[in-house]
């Protein structure tokens, strides 16, 4: 009889199924993005939102779906990264809102959490655009909602229905984004919601599915990570994982699933993964040995691993307790002048995305009191920057994301704040520094966000690092290892010669008023190199000032800055 509902449990393995997956294909999903720079791609960042929901219900056992949903929400929310990241995490977000309330999600239920989806994403984006995983979402809860009303009690249809809607609408995504056409790809943050809808399907119905030749019995070998820390109690003490294979003859799906309800009436934190291939297995238990049998009813067992996490938290608590002793002993130091007076709270603090030794060191020159690492290769998250603007402890905080990919998770931070956080439009380091030089302490909140916007826009940066793939974008052929020039989101340079594709840049970006040059050379170029530049620069643009600065910036070898 085919099932009608998705409880809690079963939406856990969905979920993990579909993290599992998306991460077996992250570095394939990667290769779709059309720009060919080396940064924080699609595949990696929906990837690292999708493992931070798991860790978020890893450890819980929730037969109640909305329950289960509002927890995924929430860890999805937190490890957001990149602009495809923020999307996914909207997406389940207005999905636990949509079956908010309910224990059991039905066909009805399961597209309304796909509408309420797909309106959470789009507000999240202040200038939505067609041919993205917004299109995709969007059509498929469309398409969803009018199948609902034909099938009113048939999930597992819906489901079916749900790919077939979302491979629809992916094949068109080249139609309505040129660059998708020109470069022969679909776009990678849909491809990346597909291949997680696929998970969800495949856990449902117990089957093993392929994408991009991977099946989804590969996710048993998904990692996520299991958080003891983070239970407020243990009442089950032995962590213990293992894997099954050489299923024994007669066993069926049917045996694995009810093996899945065997585990949580002896256990918690259960997870079973796979599928006849290899299974794999994770549970807190205080009886490991009968987990052991029951599996062996299902096959052979490796890979065994059995944590007492009991003891693990009274060593933890051992450490904890000496640093609290040597903390109070610091304190009871003899001390001249009394109690110091409590810190009164700032009015401004400033917080900056920073990659590299050099720009890091220069944004706390200028006052930044908090650098979060992070930027082009490597996106924070939400939880990143928001516990950055907590750290600071001011009344108003100015964030610098300094890139366009980190501005979206800057500005679900900034609702998630108690403090008045004002995110910054600033797409790179250079406009952050400008932004920062132009930041007046004694003026009001509204007259700083405008002085330094102004002032970040009035800088103009090229950027010039590697092609990390072959593609062809705006009619330019583009090969693995290419030096490329990028200004204003247009390659306009290619070569094979680092200093020789800078002083090309410097023409595109060097505009009649300009009265200052900047040269910010990274970690892997030499200083003399850029040293060398800059007299070069100088000799080229004669009426011009021309500064060198160490940026330490990883795989960009220059950032051009001109004001």
């Amino acid at each position: 009889m085919s099932q009608k509902t998705i409880d809690g449990l079963l939406l856990k393995e969905m979920l993990i199924a579909g993290a599992g997956l998306l991460e077996n294909n992250r570095e394939a999903i990667d290769a779709l993005n059309v720009f060919p720079v080396p940064d924080g791609d699609t595949g990696t960042n929906m990837s690292l939102t999708m493992k931070s929901t798991v860790r978020e219900i890893a450890a819980q056992d929730l037969p109640d779906a909305s329950r289960l949903a509002d927890l995924a929400a929430r860890g999805a929310l937190k490890g957001a990264r990149g602009n495809s990241g923020v999307i996914l995490s909207q997406i389940l977000r207005g999905f636990a809102r949509g079956i908010e309330g309910s224990a059991e999600i039905d066909a009805a239920l399961f597209a309304k959490g796909l509408r309420s989806g797909a309106e959470t994403a789009y507000k999240a984006v202040m200038k939505p655009k067609e041919g993205t995983i917004l299109t995709v979402i969007r059509v498929i809860a469309e398409d969803s909602a009018r199948y609902v009303q034909k099938n009113p009690d048939n999930l597992p249809g819906l489901l079916d229905k749900v790919i077939r809607s979302g491979e629809k609408i992916l094949e068109k995504t080249p139609d309505m984004l040129p660059a998708l056409k020109q470069a022969g790809v679909v776009d990678s943050g849909g491809q990346g919601l597909l291949t997680v809808l696929k998970g969800w399907r495949a856990a449902f119905n117990g089957e093993k599915i392929e994408e991009t030749a991977v099946a989804v019995g590969d996710a048993a070998s998904f990692e996520f990570e299991d958080d003891h820390d983070a239970l407020e109690e243990i009442r089950f003490k032995y962590c213990t994982e293992f894997i099954i294979q050489e299923m024994n003859p007669g066993v069926t799906q049917d045996d694995v699933n009810r093996f899945r309800t065997r585990l949580t009436r002896i256990g918690d934190c259960v997870v079973v993964v796979g599928d006849f291939s290899l299974v794999k297995v994770h549970v807190h238990t205080n009886d490991p040995g009968k987990a052991l049998q029951y599996a062996c009813e299902l096959g052979e067992l490796v890979n065994l691993k059995i944590d007492n996490m009991a003891e693990e938290r009274r060593e933890r608590q051992r450490m904890a307790e000496a640093a609290k002793r040597d903390a109070e002993q610091a304190e009871a130091a003899p001390q001249d002048g009394g109690d110091a007076p409590q810190a009164e709270e700032k009015r401004y603090g400033m917080v900056a995305v920073s990659l590299g030794e050099g720009f890091s060191g220069i944004f706390s020159d200028l006052g930044v009191d908090h650098i979060v690492e992070g930027g082009q290769t490597m996106n924070p998250s939400i939880e990143d920057i928001l516990g950055a603007v907590d750290a600071v402890g001011a009344k108003t905080v100015f964030v610098l994301p300094n890139n366009s990919n980190v501005i979206l998770a800057a500005s679900q931070a900034a609702e998630l704040s108690d403090r008045e956080v004002i995110v910054l439009p600033t797409k790179n380091v250079a406009m952050g520094i400008g932004a920062v030089i132009a930041f007046n302490p004694e003026a009001d909140a509204q007259e700083n966000r405008e002085a330094m916007t102004q002032a970040a826009e009035q800088v103009k940066t090229g950027q010039i690092t590697f092609a990390v793939r072959d593609t062809v974008f705006e009619d330019k052929e583009i090969k693995e290892g290419d030096i490329i020039g990028i200004h204003n989101g247009r390659i306009e340079e290619i070569g094979q010669d680092i200093h020789d594709i800078a002083l090309e840049l410097a023409r595109h970006v060097v505009e009649d008023g300009d009265s200052l040059i900047t040269v910010y050379y990274g970690e892997e170029t030499k200083e003399e190199d850029a040293r060398r530049l800059g007299d070069e620069l100088a000799e080229m643009f004669s009426d011009l000032d021309v500064e060198v600065q160490y940026g330490g910036q990883p795989l960009y070898y220059y950032l051009i800055a001109t004001e």
